[in-house]
């Protein structure tokens, strides 16, 4: 598999997390999750979900089976977020490692392609989950309102790298609404 390949999201949502609906899980028959957490779940200074997460997670929830896995090496950080939403973790996954994901999707019981990788990070969580063979879902991170206007320059990097690799980054939500549309008239 090309650089390129294994950097390419087989979904961009053009999002953060919370805009990714039931209905396109269904649509790209996605039957469990692996997510990140830091900046996908929430902002990396923070260690409480919001509101609007949990309400995000319960309908998704009563779909498919959730699974956090994280970089993070604090267990007590990682912990306390995953017992907030009532959800099964893993920390210090060292991704683009493959060897948490494995288990997270062994415990879930799945076929690896019906298993959606969910992340804000391209060298990361799309890489990992591309050498998995699961389905890529890139997310726009879950900043803090106040540190938003800054800059994050090892995200602005990873780009830069993978658009000169021939990584395309452009939203393809846009596709699953237009399809869906056609698919209820």
């Amino acid at each position: 598999m090309s650089k390129a390949k294994l950097l390419q999201p087989d979904l961009i949502l053009g999002d953060t997390i919370l805009g990714l609906s039931p209905e396109i899980l269904e649509y790209y028959h996605i039957k469990g999750l692996v997510l990140d957490v830091d900046e996908t779940l929430v902002p990396l200074k923070k260690a409480h979900v919001t509101e609007d997460l949990r309400q995000w997670i319960n309908p998704i929830r009563q779909q498919t089976p959730i699974w956090l896995v994280s970089n993070n090496l604090s267990e007590n950080r990682i912990g306390r977020i995953a017992n907030s939403l009532d959800l099964p973790y893993l920390f210090g996954a060292g991704k683009p490692s493959r060897r948490k994901l494995r288990k997270a999707i062994r415990a879930m019981k799945l076929p690896i392609p019906q298993v959606a990788m969910v992340g804000d990070r391209l060298f990361t969580d799309v890489l990992a989950g591309n050498r998995m063979g699961m389905f890529t879902i890139l997310v726009e991170p879950m900043v803090d309102p106040a540190v938003a206007a800054r800059s994050y320059p090892i995200h602005n990097l990873e780009v830069w790298i993978s658009q000169k690799l021939g990584v395309s980054l452009m939203s393809s939500k846009h596709k699953f609404i237009k399809r869906h549309k056609k698919m209820k008239n």
